[in-house]
């Protein structure tokens, strides 16, 4: 075991980590949301530990697990939440941390639409939902609703890191290569560039292998030639 972890560290340090332009804080924010998704918390509290000594808030560090609930499932999210927070507190921080929820029940649909509109486009959303036949027409109300509702709004991450996060996010679960491809256009829409998600799937690589970095490699190809 000992061996491996020195071999997947050496390429971490040698050939992961000095590639492209990500801030440290970001970086943290996506090896959390990346063992969330990935259901392999063993590795939290040293996550947790690395991202404390870089200066990474701990309400950020909760919500960049809180935004893998509505892509990997509450389940894994909860679990990892519970990780988080022992890790956090076996460190000294205070709990509980602050809510980040800024909707209610009257706003979250609307802040979603409004989200959404930020990401894709007004036009793109509003065609989606127009198109929905009647029995689904309530999956668009959800993803309005609860996706970019209840989580997209939230305090302590910007809504551009959030876009990044739910791409390293896709990328993990892999299979899902048209929904990356939409994030890749929304990422692009809300500021990051193409060198940003190269290096966003890059420091993912140790973490999801090769088949799924080379697959969102080739989304990035085709939606984000130049950018």
């Amino acid at each position: 075991m000992e061996e491996l972890k020195e071999i997947v560290q050496t390429f971490q340090e040698k050939e992961v980590a000095p590639y492209g332009d990500l801030p440290q804080r970001t970086r943290r924010l996506i090896s959390l949301a990346l063992l969330t998704t990935l259901g392999t918390l063993q590795t939290v509290p040293e996550e947790v530990a690395k991202a404390l000594a870089d200066g990474v808030e701990p309400q950020a560090m909760a919500e960049a697990v809180i935004q893998c609930t509505p892509y990997a499932g509450y389940t894994r999210a909860l679990a990892a939440l519970q990780a988080v927070e022992d890790a956090l507190g076996a460190q000294g921080v205070p709990l509980p941390l602050s809510k980040g929820g800024t909707v209610t029940a009257d706003t979250r649909l609307a802040q979603g639409l409004a989200a959404q509109y930020a990401i894709f486009g007004q036009e793109n959303i509003d065609r989606q939902r127009q198109a929905a036949p009647p029995e689904l027409r309530h999956i668009q109300d959800a993803l309005s609703g609860y996706c970019f509702g209840d989580f997209y709004t939230r305090t302590a991450i910007d809504l551009a890191t959030r876009e990044l996060l739910t791409f390293c996010i896709l990328c993990a679960l892999g299979g899902c290569e048209p929904q990356l491809k939409a994030h890749i256009g929304g990422n692009l829409q809300v500021g990051n560039k193409r060198q940003t998600l190269l290096s966003a799937v890059t420091w993912c690589l140790p973490y999801i292998g090769f088949p799924r970095t080379l697959n969102a490699i080739n989304c990035i190809n085709e939606i984000a030639k130049e950018c």
